[in-house]
């Protein structure tokens, strides 16, 4: 246990910081720490496995080997002092649901859980778990709609509700949205569009779009698909 002492000082100054705890440093744990570091969160990293702590040792605002179906561990590393935590365990179901039941004892106030199936995702919810998510389905959901369509990007905002990114269709060129009647046409709102030499704007009524203009499309899942399709 002593171990741990010498790290629960920079737990605490991290948990008052913009901060997230991480447990379970596997690709997605990895990726999710690594892409709040560069975005300015702090984040105190957990793992079990000495070899991934150690891979990530200095990349990491802080990383410990530790045991997080302990809650004397937990509480040594002042994991309860932090707003959000993340429970990226998925190579062990038992302990991810060891560690999200401890997290919610310790009361931490914003708790994510990844699941690798729907079971696991639902005893995750009944424990309380405030998000639980799939990464492995969700990106093959967002992989097949890409694969389907022609959309440069997608994201589903929720079940049947969705982001694309496309190229503006040529019969929408050089008029104005309003003319275009998009929204009535199409059942989609463009939120946004880009020139191929420009930045990221607002669309709004006048919008006049131009030929390359890259456009975010908001609405319905069918129909942004839909909408995708045109050219």
């Amino acid at each position: 246990m002593s171990r741990f002492l010498s790290f629960r000082q920079d737990a605490r100054r991290i948990a008052e910081a913009d901060s997230v705890a991480v447990i379970g440093l596997g690709r997605f744990g990895t990726s999710l720490a690594l892409e709040l570091m560069a975005s300015g969160t702090e984040v105190l990293g957990i793992d079990a496995d000495e070899d991934l702590v150690q891979s990530l040792n200095g990349q990491l605002t802080q990383v410990v080997r530790a045991d997080s179906t302990r809650i004397d561990v937990l509480e040594q590393l002042a994991v309860g002092e932090f707003d959000r935590v993340v429970v990226a365990i998925g190579s062990d179901i038992t302990a991810s649901i060891l560690t999200a039941s401890l997290l919610l004892t310790m009361k931490v106030p914003v708790i994510w859980a990844k699941a690798v199936d729907e079971r696991h995702g639902a005893v995750l919810e009944q424990l309380g778990v405030h998000r639980v998510i799939y990464p492995e389905k969700d990106m093959g959901r967002r992989v097949a709609h890409l694969v389907r369509g022609a959309a440069a990007d997608y994201l589903e905002i929720d079940r049947g509700y969705a982001v694309v990114k496309t190229v503006a269709p040529a019969h929408l060129q050089g008029i104005t949205l309003t003319d275009g009647a998009v929204r009535s046409t199409y059942g989609v709102t463009i939120a946004a569009f880009r020139a191929p030499d420009g930045e990221w704007r607002n669309a709004e009524a006048a919008t006049v779009l131009g030929d390359g203009d890259v456009v975010l499309v908001v609405g319905p899942t069918r129909e942004v698909e839909r909408f995708a399709q045109l050219r």
